[in-house]
């Protein structure tokens, strides 16, 4: 795993940390989920195996030691300390929150614990590895609410910031619920439902739409999806109809979804194709969905693209990588971070979860419900393979499920519960008499 994915400052601290003898020093990191975007009652964690994958192999090849070696930053910097990179294994722990449970503004997501330098270099990739994953999953989990049991297909790819970003995208909006995705790649490398049939342009290719359609079913058969709106959307349909079977329905991409789908609906009921199913797609997001759907419209599966995969509303998550303590040979020392509007809450920590609410306690407390923090690396190895993608699929779609009606709505809403044991708050005001005395 390259380790130059990150932040020039990472590896400049790393090699302070190793000139001033601190190298032996364990310390904790928390990645925290600092508030939840604009418009989220709550975030759905994803990501978590780009995560593990990085900590396990993130190492340096030699062609990356000589470049930091020229940088002007590392000039008066020992040998030794690009002996240490040259050897460079992640050989601390691991905790972590599985995939699919939703999280709320102060929780922990991932907790680090390592040689310092073994737990800094990592900040900038696993922040990235798991930020854009939730974000997605998040938006997805919103739109598959908002279709009220009908299916909602991530069509996103080619509007994601990288093709790989869309690949990534796509696992997190199945995690978020999505019933499949158009992304090959991500079909075979998670094993995720494909779904697609053809675009405008097949259409276009054909001297005419009757001849395009015929062609499409000898090739598609039952799986045929006819795009009906390239050029009129209600045509479309009555040719659709003459055609018949196979057929598994039709697709509308632009328009007044709600009258165009009732007057197709007609259209194919009256031809005997009560059974073909109607998509819409385009510009799609959670709130036309929703629309939609409390219209009545007989459209019976979604495709998202464009506001999906790249979380359109809210594109960012205000998500921090802060050290909560340090343990120097055997003595811990707790740390924390008091400016405002960006602190941060000492000692490492765990989240009980239960119907009502959330407690943020001390690791090592006992509390009432799910302890959601657990190991996944310890000494550097993994501790069991990691959930599939369709387990944590299912725990998303639990978890979502308990969670309040008002969380679940597209309103902001009242935030849930989330408290600090006895324990944790008297080490918040003790850690602070220190630091600020």
């Amino acid at each position: 795993m390259n380790g130059l994915l990150t932040d020039l400052y990472e590896l400049t601290m790393a090699a302070g940390y190793f000139e001033a003898g601190k190298a032996a020093e364990k310390a904790t990191f928390e990645l925290t989920v600092r508030r939840l975007p604009e418009h989220r009652n709550y975030v759905l964690a994803a990501g978590l195996p780009q995560a593990v994958d990085y900590l396990l192999n993130l190492s340096f090849t030699a062609e990356e030691l000589d470049y930091l070696r020229g940088l002007q930053q590392f000039r008066n910097v020992r040998p030794e300390f690009f002996d240490y990179l040259r050897d460079f294994r992640f050989t601390g722990d691991l905790f972590a929150v599985p995939e699919g449970t939703p999280l709320f503004a102060g929780e922990p997501m991932l907790v680090v614990r390592a040689p310092i330098i073994e737990a800094q270099i990592p900040e900038t990739y696993v922040l990235a590895a798991v930020t854009f994953p939730t974000l997605v999953a998040s938006k997805a989990a919103r739109c598959v609410e908002m279709a009220a049991g009908r299916p909602v297909v991530e069509f996103g790819t080619r509007r994601a910031h990288t093709a790989e970003a869309g690949t990534l995208g796509a696992r997190a909006a199945y995690i978020g619920g999505c019933a499949g995705t158009s992304n090959v790649l991500a079909g075979m490398r998670y094993g995720i439902p494909v779904m697609g049939t053809a675009a405008h342009s097949w259409v276009m290719s054909f001297p005419g739409e009757a001849e395009a359609f015929r062609q499409l079913q000898k090739v598609l058969g039952e799986s045929t999806i006819q795009l009906l709106d390239t050029y009129d959307a209600i045509e479309g349909a009555k040719r659709v109809a003459q055609l018949g079977k196979p057929l598994w329905g039709v697709r509308l991409d632009s328009g007044d979804f709600i009258d165009l789908s009732k007057r197709v609906r007609a259209i194919l009921d009256g031809a005997g194709l009560t059974d073909a199913r109607i998509m819409a797609s385009g510009d799609l997001d959670e709130y036309r969905i929703r629309d939609i759907v409390r219209a009545g419209a007989p459209i019976d599966s979604f495709g998202v693209g464009t506001q999906l995969a790249t979380s359109y509303d809210a594109p960012a998550m205000g998500a921090i990588y802060k050290l909560v303590e340090l343990d120097i040979h055997g003595i811990k020392r707790f740390t924390a971070k008091y400016s405002d509007d960006k602190n941060s809450v000492p000692g490492a920590k765990q989240i009980f979860r239960d119907v009502a609410r959330d407690v943020l306690a001390r690791s090592g407390e006992c509390g009432k419900g799910e302890a959601l923090l657990r190991p996944v690396i310890l000494g550097g190895q993994l501790v069991e393979p990691l959930p599939s993608v369709n387990e944590a699929r299912r725990r998303a779609a639990e978890s979502v499920a308990k969670l309040s009606p008002a969380l679940r709505e597209l309103e902001v809403a009242e935030p849930r519960a989330v408290i600090e044991s006895r324990e944790l708050r008297m080490l918040i005001e003790q850690t602070r008499r220190n630091l600020l005395a």
